[in-house]
């Protein structure tokens, strides 16, 4: 059973997969995470195999067979040409999350969950018409669309007009089809993931559909993402970087706390991980929030090369406010300051909880810096969001002299945001596919054809001012 993070209603997985949301506003929350068995039989699984395994520990209303088959057309060859891939530089460790349709590590997750939406569907006795709601920062909008592509169920995504880099804008449109949409505002992030949570909570509005979202607010979202941590750490016992029980430490581009949250709920699982590495921008309210265990969400907000982590209202930060507190009533209260007050001061209990995590920011120039220093390094290309987690690690080695094995959650394609990454390494060209040819040249690897193939596609996009946004989805989901 799940837990909302605010009332403690109780709901089976199926259920929690088919709301999404909590009908309290809270989000659904385990209890049981030091309950799986994280143990040496594991090593030798493959990616599949431990999905499958974590998946039916979790979701254990679901048939083991039907379990089966969403991993298997998930991580099908179809949709990756290897689900992850480790890169390793001595005890530095990149894990490369973007092998997908899209070239994004959303991808790991939102294969998946289309195929969990549609079976729990089944399994609650749920005919009615389903519509995904959610809104993105960049990557989960091409990801939720790619994956309900071929879905009966469609899905509305809602974006930051400018707010994305132009292949991410490309991508949402190539996938918008079918009846699904991609939808502009004149806003940031937030302003997108307000609106999506309003509707969610309004229960005045009426229309014909039943909404859910593929945001990690929905745990569908979010278990799948807990695999590829326990198999990073598998794979570096394999490879004999280290011994099954030592520690290892985890660095996460962090924005809406969905990834990272992921990696600590492995940590309770049982993967030996000493600490995670909580890597900002200039949006560093995070950051902020681990050093004074205040969340001020009042402050400027800033358009930065990391555009996925451009984010001030951490959604996912809630699950571990419940997780430390083990209170719904005392979670409901700080997410009600948030709210009216635009923050919250947690207590010196869930201050304890932070030990498990490290903060760090990182300014657009250093960011620029560390793509070009691991270039000239390693000759590897990584992009903006993996340079800001890249960094985090080499700062947590310098102020604690940690000698052990470090990974860098890398998040996706350098090619996805080839305009900064090129401006990073001295190149100069303004136009993104040119960009992407650039890099190409310099670093004698071919991009992604998800990537490359974009370059064909033309669109014009549905932009909505954000003061009309709310009227205009409304009407938009009524057509549905």
């Amino acid at each position: 059973m799940l837990l909302s993070t605010r009332t403690g209603i109780s709901v089976t997985p199926s259920e929690a997969i088919v709301k999404g949301l909590s009908d309290d506003g809270g989000l659904f929350i385990f209890d049981n995470f030091d309950k799986f068995s994280f143990d040496r039989t594991l090593v030798g699984c493959d990616y599949a195999a431990l999905a499958k395994k974590v998946l039916k520990f979790f979701f254990n209303d679901f048939l083991p067979e039907q379990i089966d088959s969403i991993i298997d057309v998930a991580y099908s060859k179809a949709n990756f040409s290897v689900p992850v891939e480790l890169r390793s530089f001595c005890k530095t460790h990149y894990l490369e999350l973007f092998h997908g349709p899209t070239c994004a590590f959303k991808d790991m997750a939102l294969t998946v969950l289309s195929g969990l939406l549609e079976s729990a569907k089944g399994n609650v006795g749920d005919n009615s018409r389903t519509l995904i709601l959610t809104a993105t920062s960049g990557d989960t909008g091409s990801a939720t669309l790619s994956g309900f592509l071929n879905s009966d169920i469609n899905a509305i995504v809602l974006y930051p007009y400018g707010g994305v880099s132009p292949v991410q804008e490309a991508q949402m449109h190539h996938f918008a089809k079918n009846g699904s949409r991609a939808i502009a505002v004149k806003g940031n992030f937030d302003d997108c993931q307000s609106l999506v949570k309003k509707i969610f909570s309004d229960k005045g509005f009426s229309h014909g559909v039943k909404l859910s979202s593929a945001n990690s607010i929905n745990i569908g979202r979010l278990i799948p993402q807990v695999v590829y941590y326990m198999f990073a750490y598998l794979q570096l016992v394999k490879k004999g970087a280290v011994e099954f029980g030592e520690e290892i430490v985890f660095s996460v581009p962090t924005g809406n706390f969905g990834d990272i949250l992921a990696g600590f709920i492995a940590k309770k699982a049982g993967v030996p991980i000493s600490k995670l590495i909580c890597a900002s921008n200039a949006n560093d309210v995070l950051t902020d929030f681990f050093k004074t265990g205040v969340y001020d969400r009042k402050r400027p907000f800033y358009k930065t090369i990391s555009p996925s982590m451009d984010i001030l209202v951490s959604s996912n930060l809630e699950r571990l406010l419940y997780i430390l507190s083990n209170d719904h009533d005392y979670v409901a209260d700080l997410m009600k300051d948030l709210f009216e007050k635009g923050e919250y001061t947690v207590n010196d209990g869930v201050k304890e909880g932070f030990k498990d995590f490290y903060p760090f920011r990182l300014s657009d120039a250093g960011t620029a810096k560390e793509i070009a220093d691991v270039f000239d390094k390693y000759s590897y290309l990584i992009d903006p969001h993996t340079a800001v987690a890249s960094c985090g690690l080499e700062d947590y080695r310098k102020a604690t002299g940690f000698k052990g094995v470090g990974v860098v959650v890398s998040t996706a394609s350098p090619y996805k945001f080839a305009l900064p990454v090129s401006e990073a390494l001295g190149l100069k060209e303004t136009k993104i596919f040119k960009a992407i040819a650039d890099l190409e040249t310099k670093t004698k690897n071919a991009a992604p054809s998800a990537i490359k193939d974009l370059e064909k596609e033309t669109f014009t996009p549905t932009v909505w001012e954000k003061a009309d946004a709310e009227e205009n989805l409304k009407k938009l989901i009524c057509e549905y």
